[in-house]
């Protein structure tokens, strides 16, 4: 299960994410640079034990929004995935840590094929050794997913990660907005908690699972 340190981070991820996001065609802030804050999200695990996988949760003060980020930190560069470098960072216990957008990441993409399968459980963000009860998963597809190679399609509408021959999975990077629960026709999903601006703790859809063509 995820160890969780107790130590500090330079830059902090809000601080690493805010000159990056406004680079994405799903960010509503427009000129405005982004103000964000830690509001929730979780963690998976990687069965080798040497990616870290995240799925973070960031508001934005200036625009009233919630983004979606799976992240993975690796403690070295993912060859091939230059394109999809956010940042590197240092952690005060595993020293730099290079930052991918970790839809770009093969063991984020496993990790969460593994978890809407039913194989690994969600792990809290902030908590060693204990699961995420908010997180909640439900899939219906008769065919494996995100296996064989992955495109990746970022649009205003999120990110989208399609296969060869299986459903597509489509993440809302834009929280703020999505319906309390997924499309009548999706062959699954996975919904979050994260706490608002004002304070409240709100759910949403983080993905959906959908039928490609």
């Amino acid at each position: 299960m995820s160890i969780i340190h107790r130590t500090w981070l330079k830059p902090t991820k809000p601080e690493l994410l805010t000159a990056w996001l406004p680079t994405r065609p799903w960010y509503r802030g427009g000129a405005a640079v982004p103000q964000l804050a830690k509001a929730g999200g979780f963690r998976l695990d990687d069965p080798e034990g040497e990616v870290g996988i995240e799925f973070f949760v960031a508001t934005d003060a200036g625009g009233q929004d919630a983004y979606l980020f799976p992240l993975t930190y690796r403690s070295a560069p993912l060859p091939g995935a230059d394109h999809a470098l956010i940042s590197t960072l240092e952690h005060g216990v595993l020293g730099q840590r290079w930052v991918y957008d970790g839809v770009h990441d093969p063991v984020l993409t496993g990790a969460l094929a593994a978890y809407l399968a039913g194989r690994i459980p969600a792990q809290a963000q902030s908590t060693s050794d204990a699961l995420d009860e908010e997180v909640a998963y439900a899939c219906t597809a008769q065919v494996p997913l995100l296996t064989g190679e992955v495109t990746v399609t970022d649009t205003a509408e999120g990110t989208t990660l399609t296969t060869p021959d299986g459903p597509a999975v489509r993440f809302h990077r834009l929280l703020t907005g999505v319906p309390q629960t997924p499309p009548a026709d999706a062959l699954g999903h996975v919904t979050g908690a994260w706490t608002d601006l004002d304070g409240n703790r709100v759910r949403g859809v983080f993905a959906v699972i959908e039928a490609q063509g």
